[in-house]
């Protein structure tokens, strides 16, 4: 069993096709899956979408591109929405210093209201973190470590930095990156950290592993990325498949 802890099936990449691609997902071995906002509007769709299909979750949260979208009146109706129904995290959050949509302080102020918000409702956080490393860490260990936990997305620090995270007890999302030829940094990650702190992902539409690259991504190609951790780890796809699957019901609270 499978389970892709971030995906945007939401997207209007899949506005023809939507619900013939995930019903073509139990084919491929995929049982759960947890649909991830970013913007407002994505949060109102997560929270539709995941009551329309049975084996989806939902995570809400604001984006750091969008939190100018954010104010007092949206921060408590985001607080009332952690009460929803199949909702297990508050994300994707973070800080995105590659485009700058938004001011770095302001990208910070929400982080860590999001951040404490998530730790008051007792859920796990999915971070975004885009050329703001050593910031998104130092945010992360001084507001949240030791509390709700949560999982780095698409992490795409050091070893190192990945050790530190294992140790405040995160996990450490890994999806389609890792099958590309370049990603040796990443490649380095996997085989640095114990398994028991990496989950997969798809972050689809994007980032569809080889020999998928540049195309629409989809839960069904995570075995590749299954495929690629094991040979990493010198150990079987059904190992990997079997651990990281036990890691999301953790992470997301879905088993003790």
């Amino acid at each position: 069993m499978i389970f892709d802890t971030h995906s945007h099936y939401n997207d209007k990449q899949y506005t023809q096709d939507r619900e013939a691609v995930l019903a073509s997902l139990e084919d491929a071995g995929v049982t759960q899956v947890v649909n991830v906002s970013a913007s407002w509007k994505d949060l109102q769709d997560t929270l539709e979408l995941i009551q329309k299909v049975p084996f989806m979750y939902g995570a809400v949260g604001i984006h750091p591109d969008h939190v100018g979208e954010l104010n007092e009146e949206r921060l408590r109706q985001l607080r009332e929405y952690c009460h929803r129904d199949k909702v297990v995290a508050v994300g994707e959050i973070g800080l995105d210093y590659h485009w700058n949509v938004e001011p770095k302080e302001v990208q910070q102020e929400w982080f860590v209201r999001q951040l404490h918000l998530a730790t008051e409702e007792k859920l796990p956080v999915i971070i975004h973190s885009r050329e703001a490393s050593q910031d998104t860490f130092d945010i992360m260990k001084k507001e949240h470590a030791g509390t709700t936990g949560g999982v780095i997305h698409c992490f795409s620090g050091s070893a190192e930095m990945a050790k530190e995270y294992v140790k405040m007890g995160y996990y450490i999302g890994v999806g389609g990156v890792v099958t590309f030829k370049n990603s040796r940094v990443l490649k380095e990650v996997v085989k640095a950290i114990p398994l028991e702190h990496i989950v997969v992902e798809t972050d689809c539409p994007y980032l569809a592993p080889t020999p998928h690259r540049g195309k629409r991504n989809s839960s069904a190609y995570l075995p590749l990325v299954i495929e690629e951790i094991a040979k990493l780890k010198g150990i079987t796809a059904e190992e990997v498949e079997n651990a990281t699957y036990e890691n999301a019901q953790r992470l997301y609270g879905l088993i003790r």
